[in-house]
């Protein structure tokens, strides 16, 4: 018999309608439903939090790995009901740490309230709970699964405010997908490095770079206050040349600076020679990330420094 757990962190999923507006209760309607993927799995549910996801911070997902990593022994694998705002965060973060590889984890959520109409938070749930009772699962990492997609949680992001099908792997499309009677994966994820944190703290904002920039907004931020910088680059990774100088201010004195890209799609590399260009910015001591967007960048940085990486053991993992 499967045991799965369920651990409820509030989000639309948990919420409801009322005269108009989308709010949390103080009773969770998930609790409510008695629903297991077949007649020899056992769930059991627990209440970590009740946030609107724009609440969670990376505390919270270290106090959800702790959960994890506390409780998994004792079950098969774990169901996580997340808001879907920052649903892609805590999913990397989770990725990241050293939870159990025989133990499948699928963060899932909602688009939808329980009581409005074409509500789908209860098919996503059951959706979950069949991705995490499935032999397949085993060995596939943290994953979403939403709408009938399964997700990888290092590629996936929210592409849409309301759309139910919002979340999407751009550059690889879906680990797999759940048919009737079936749950089919097209991809395996790769390996990579994993943490054991015991605490996170720091300061890593995120500037997206325009047309035009100069280096007015850099200027306003303190190096002292912070402990890295993540920049949504143009295109392959190219900034506008005015910003050069306090970048390579800013990377002289060992703050980390970290690029990606503001496309949608695609890979940020040093390519182009020109001023501003990725060749350049690379030569500074600016690190790429290839295939994160910009909020999950910033957390591989946080999660890198406090695990104690520095210097060229950081830009390894930085842009590995």
């Amino acid at each position: 018999m499967k045991h799965i757990l369920v651990i409820h962190t509030g989000g639309t999923i948990s919420m409801h309608e009322a005269n108009g507006q989308i709010i949390p209760g103080t009773h969770n309607p998930m609790r409510d439903i008695q629903l297991t993927t077949d007649t020899t799995s056992q769930v059991t549910s627990i209440d970590l939090f009740n946030l609107p996801s724009p609440h969670i911070t990376p505390h919270h997902m270290l106090t959800l790995y702790q959960e994890l990593k506390l409780r998994l022994p004792d079950y098969d694998g774990a169901v996580i009901t997340h808001g879907t705002d920052t649903l892609e965060e805590t999913a990397y973060f989770l990725d990241t740490m050293q939870l159990p590889k025989d133990k499948p984890v699928a963060l899932t959520g909602a688009m939808r309230s329980s009581n409005e109409i074409g509500s789908d938070g209860l098919y996503n749930f059951s959706s979950a709970l069949r991705v995490v009772a499935n032999d397949k699962s085993v060995g596939k990492g943290v994953v979403v699964v939403m709408n009938d997609e399964i997700h990888a949680a290092k590629y996936v992001t929210k592409t849409h405010t309301k759309n139910v099908s919002t979340f999407q792997t751009p550059t690889h499309g879906p680990l797999g997908l759940l048919t009737k009677h079936d749950i089919l994966y097209f991809q395996i994820p790769e390996e990579r490095v994993r943490f054991d944190l015991t605490y996170v703290s720091g300061t890593i904002p995120i500037i997206k770079a325009y047309a035009g920039m100069g280096e007015e907004l850099l200027k306003l931020i303190n190096p002292e206050t912070i402990d890295g910088i993540v920049i949504e680059a143009l295109g392959a990774g190219n900034l506008p040349p005015d910003t050069l100088s306090h970048i390579k201010e800013l990377t002289a004195i060992g703050l980390p600076v970290v690029l990606v890209s503001r496309c949608f799609n695609g890979i940020a590399e040093a390519v182009y020679g020109y001023e501003g260009g990725g060749v350049d910015l690379a030569a500074s001591g600016v690190m790429f990330v290839k295939e994160l967007n910009s909020q999950k960048a910033r957390l591989k940085l946080l999660i890198a420094l406090n695990s104690g990486l520095t210097g060229i053991e950081l830009k390894t993992y930085i842009e590995g």
